[in-house]
């Protein structure tokens, strides 16, 4: 191939049509599970996390409520994924091995998102979310009917392999994909770029900004608890009476099940089956969707 700028404008075209596609048919969970939220600057702070307040009767002036302040913030980080060409390769048309590749770096681009979210959930039982506590708790502070804090929790305890219970049809979910600039496709082929002069060599790659981080720990339980009927039910007697400040009801609906493949199997008897290992009606079958996700291996 003799290499111009005409050759390789049309070798980039070429390129980023693998990545494109690649990109386009990449499997995506993560957005089951988290709303992205555009961010304009380093970090978005999300105090307004804390409390809601409830509607009531008007009667007289109108009651202001402040929102309650939680120092809680998520600050965007840089990521990349660069590839080198050869240019000898260029030079002998040695193209097919490189197809592959940008098609792989499309669906990696695609699925990072997941990579972020999911380790973010899984490690949800050590990592703090607005108000202080870890996002799985035993005691999240709640203010009761007459305004005195109490311990409300969202974890199953015990020590097996997590497994999670979510409520996604709010407009915010669980989890937050915090979303600077997306990820764009891009070269350096220029016979005046130092790289290319002295390495002999053309790089192409993404980059992007971007963080995760937690949402409400109300719509979300987690347990490691051996997942079986009696801890599922559990954690939707949990979360459906999960209660606000001032004993307002949540009104939450748990229909997500979130597993690791390894507990597929202990996920799809719980939902699926007619009858439970007593032969007795399976009062869960179809009370929420199994997810399994690879990324919690």
């Amino acid at each position: 191939m003799i290499l111009n700028s005409a050759n390789l404008r049309t070798l980039y075209t070429g390129f980023s049509a693998a990545y494109q596609g690649g990109f386009a048919g990449a499997p995506r969970q993560f957005e089951r599970v988290a709303t992205t939220v555009p961010s304009s600057t380093s970090q978005n702070e999300y105090g307004w996390l804390g409390k809601f307040p409830r509607i009531r009767e008007w009667i007289g002036d109108r009651v202001v409520h402040g929102l309650a302040a939680h120092a809680y913030a998520i600050k965007n980080k840089r990521w990349e994924m660069t590839v080198g060409v050869d240019r000898d390769d260029l030079d002998d048309d040695n193209l097919g091995i490189y197809t592959p590749l940008f098609t792989d770096m499309g669906r990696e681009t695609a699925t990072f998102p997941d990579e972020l979210i999911w380790p973010l959930l899984k490690s949800g039982f050590s990592q703090l979310c607005y108000d202080g506590q870890n996002f799985f708790d035993t005691d999240h502070p709640v203010l009761d009917a007459g305004g005195v804090p109490q311990s409300v929790s969202n974890s199953g305890g015990g020590a097996g392999t997590p497994w999670f219970l979510l409520d996604v049809s709010r407009a915010l979910k669980p989890l937050i994909f915090q979303n600077r600039r997306s990820f764009e496709f891009r070269r350096m082929d220029a016979a005046t770029d130092e790289v290319v002069f002295d390495r002999n060599e053309y790089r192409y790659g993404v980059d992007g900004r971007c963080n995760v981080g937690y949402g409400f720990w109300q719509m979300a339980y987690g347990s490691k608890q051996t997942l079986d009927a009696a801890a599922y039910g559990a954690a939707r007697a949990a979360m459906q009476g999960m209660k606000g400040d001032y004993g307002k009801p949540l009104g939450l609906t748990p229909r997500l099940l979130v597993v690791p493949p390894s507990l597929e199997a202990a996920g799809l008897e719980i939902l699926n089956a007619e009858r439970d290992a007593a032969g007795a009606t399976n009062v869960w079958r179809g009370t929420a969707e199994l997810l399994v996700v690879p990324w919690l291996a």
